[in-house]
């Protein structure tokens, strides 16, 4: 059988244990998309499609940025100098006006820019479908209620897109009875399903809102839902120092409602108390941290060392496009890794080898996505990063993953490729609608702005 590609003399990071850090070899992808072949030195024989000399230049997985609001493409650079809640009331000022037609482009030209700066797989939280005004760290103030097209839209937006994801949706308890809460995210998961694109098309979720909840109502809510579908839940929780007492007493609503367990995974997590972080290892949760959007709004330090060392699962995510600006995963990792360091002054409290596996095959564990990507392995899809240390040119590679980690940029990053087909070469998409996305991103922002 004749494969769908051949990436030969390639110097491989494929985040694989049983393999080296980096060694210099080969990668096949068959034409379901998925990795049929990897080894070191030459291919051998076999026949493909097409051939690619790497030239020694790197070849890595995908990242996975494992919390991301892709709605937000269209609002970077504002808030830039206010705490969560001012920045997301500015963030906000725009998409909330958004109809169904106006957020399946921006949430396009979001997932587009994803894919071109390296980010092949997105737990995405979709932008609500009742708009809210946060006040004092609560939902204080509702827009009308938007139809179910406004949620379906974005999942076809990453469809289209052709990004990997798994799709993360707010129940929106304020509006409706408990039966149809459940049954509109029953009606969510069975439009992302109807798609026919379980190779995007990864999983569906929970955007957990305790945080803003009023009573225990809501965890009780979310635990039904999680039961019913097989879904995993992602609240935002504890990522502001804001009224930290009440944000704290409302982890006993999770608890009491029995949420605790594999299949909760915290977004930001940074200010638990060392009882909340034991129970949650304990349980098995999870956690996904957002070091350059915690930087950019001044929301802390998350005890990452702390964490792994009791066990719990950490991953990595982008966050918004409106609070990390730019999307650049290799930008990620250097903050996460000169954060920690900074904070516990010490260079061993986060490692490159740790860091890069954080933003790959660590976020998949968390998500529990890793049986298909996150890593360079036979059987998982052929998503990858051609990256030349070489172009512009940083110098003899002494250290793989230090070079690749600390020294390779955006800049360096030379194709990204999904299934083993080319997504983004030289920083320009490959997709037919790129140009239109971007023009119907301005003109329709444009048209909303202009209405103020």
């Amino acid at each position: 059988m004749t494969d769908r590609l051949l990436v030969a003399n390639a110097a491989l990071i494929t985040m694989d244990p049983k393999r080296p850090a980096c060694f210099n070899g080969w990668l096949r992808v068959g034409a379901d998309g998925r990795i049929t072949g990897i080894g070191e030195g030459s291919p051998g024989e076999g026949n493909a499609t097409e051939v690619i000399d790497a030239g020694g230049a790197f070849v890595a997985p995908g990242f996975i940025s494992g919390h991301s609001h892709l709605s937000t493409s269209g609002s970077r650079g504002l808030g830039h100098d206010s705490p969560l809640y001012a920045w997301a009331d500015h963030m906000t000022r725009y998409t909330r006006h958004c109809d169904a037609e106006d957020i399946y482009w921006v949430v396009l030209h979001g997932a587009l820019d994803f894919l071109g700066n390296g980010i092949t797989t997105a737990y995405d939280f979709c932008d609500s479908r009742l708009p809210f005004i946060m006040e004092e760290g609560r939902k204080a103030r509702f827009g009308p209620f938007k139809p179910a097209a406004y949620g379906h839209e974005q999942i076809r937006a990453k469809v289209d897109a052709g990004l990997r994801f798994i799709n993360s949706v707010l129940i929106n308890d304020q509006v409706g009875s408990d039966a149809e809460i459940e049954e509109r995210f029953g009606e969510s998961l069975a439009f992302a399903e109807g798609l026919n694109r379980s190779d995007l098309h990864l999983g569906h979720a929970i955007s957990g809102s305790v945080q803003w909840a009023d009573d225990a109502s809501t965890a009780v809510r979310e635990v039904a839902i999680m039961r019913r579908y097989g879904v995993i839940n992602q609240p935002h929780f504890l990522e502001t120092s804001e009224q930290l007492d009440l944000q704290r007493s409302k982890f006993a609503w999770y608890e009491e409602a029995g949420a605790l367990g594999p299949d909760l995974v915290f977004g930001h997590f940074i200010h638990p108390t060392e009882e909340m972080k034991c129970k949650c290892a304990a349980c098995g949760c999870a956690m996904i941290w957002q070091p350059t959007s915690n930087g950019r709004l001044a929301s802390g330090f998350a005890d990452i060392p702390g964490l792994v060392e009791l066990g719990m699962r950490v991953g990595v995510g982008l966050d918004d496009q409106s609070c990390t600006d730019v999307s650049d995963p290799w930008q990620n990792m250097r903050m996460g890794i000169y954060m920690q360091r900074a904070f516990h002054r010490d260079p061993k409290a986060m490692g490159v080898a740790q860091m890069l596996r954080l933003h790959t095959l660590g976020t998949a564990e968390a998500l529990g996505i890793a049986d298909r990507v996150g890593s360079l392995e036979v059987g998982k899809f052929g998503d990858f990063l051609l990256v030349d240390p070489r172009s512009p040119d940083l110098g003899p590679v002494w250290d793989p993953l230090g070079t690749y980690v600390l020294a390779c940029s955006l800049r360096n990053l030379k194709g990204v490729y999904v299934g083993g087909g080319c997504v983004s070469r030289d920083g320009a998409s490959t997709h037919p609608l790129a140009t239109r996305a971007s023009e119907e991103l301005h003109a329709r922002l444009g048209r909303i702005a202009a209405g103020f």
